[in-house]
């Protein structure tokens, strides 16, 4: 393994660059914190290019090596300038983006659909749960948090790499297609029917969750066919999006089983 010792090196700065989105549009790469997630792209098949590792990763280096990437080995501050963490966990890496959607594309029976979600930790946090309650994707609207910035794919944990992701932009019109293909469109709104009274919105669903702090604007809320909330029993009035997305999509995936 090379050892590199200066912030200016080529290959440090191309992966510091990855921070920022319009670096990883321009390369159609990503940055990789972590050797769960590292480990966690390796087998959803993304290409991996180039690892900046601390000497105890000599393990994983070699996999990365034999995968097709270079390794590096780098002081610990090089990894502090590079990844977005305040305490890095001693590697990180560049991959090959994971392919979005494509418009049109056949979806899953349940899908859930984000209006302007704009923390990333929210979006990285539902699109795991998707993952784990058995949504089968996840589609952006307008606003919502950059799905391969390095905050989103950390609390993502993976299923960033697992549950494919679309553009919806603009995201009434996709809903009006979803409709179209069967889908039933579920809003969780505030001033909606009480949740677990619902009706059965049938096998195919989407479910859209909305910004953190004004909620699905009204011209998508008027595109969906059931608008629910989940009853404040306490004395809280709201729950956080992504808290209230995980509660809405294990009951809807166990309610159809």
């Amino acid at each position: 393994m090379e050892r590199i010792t200066s912030a200016k090196n080529s290959v440090v700065r191309a992966m510091r660059e990855l921070k920022d989105r319009r670096a990883r549009e321009a390369t159609g790469r990503i940055l990789v914190e972590g050797e769960v997630m590292i480990r966690e792209a390796l087998a959803c098949g993304l290409q991996p290019f180039d690892l900046l590792a601390e000497d105890r990763f000599e393990v994983l280096a070699g996999e990365m090596a034999a995968a097709g990437a270079r390794a590096y080995l780098v002081p610990r501050s090089l990894l502090e300038s590079v990844c977005e963490t305040r305490t890095p966990q001693g590697v990180c890496a560049s991959f090959s983006m994971p392919e979005p959607l494509q418009p049109g594309a056949e979806l899953p029976d349940a899908v859930v659909a984000l209006d302007g979600v704009q923390d990333p930790g929210n979006v990285g946090t539902i699109w795991r749960t998707a993952d784990a309650a058995g949504f089968g994707a996840l589609l952006l609207g307008e606003g919502s948090a950059d799905p391969l910035s390095p905050k989103v794919l950390r609390a993502a944990m993976g299923s960033g790499f697992r549950v494919p992701f679309g553009r919806a932009e603009p995201l009434g019109e996709a809903l009006s297609a979803l409709s179209a293909r069967g889908y039933s469109i579920i809003a969780s709104a505030l001033d909606g029917d009480d949740f677990y009274c619902r009706p059965d919105p049938g096998r195919r669903i989407a479910l859209i969750v909305g910004n953190e702090a004004r909620g699905i604007r009204p011209e998508i809320l008027a595109r969906a066919d059931y608008r629910l909330k989940l009853p404040m029993r306490g004395g809280a009035e709201s729950l956080n999006a992504a808290v209230a997305a995980g509660i809405f999509m294990y009951d809807l995936i166990n309610a159809r089983r």
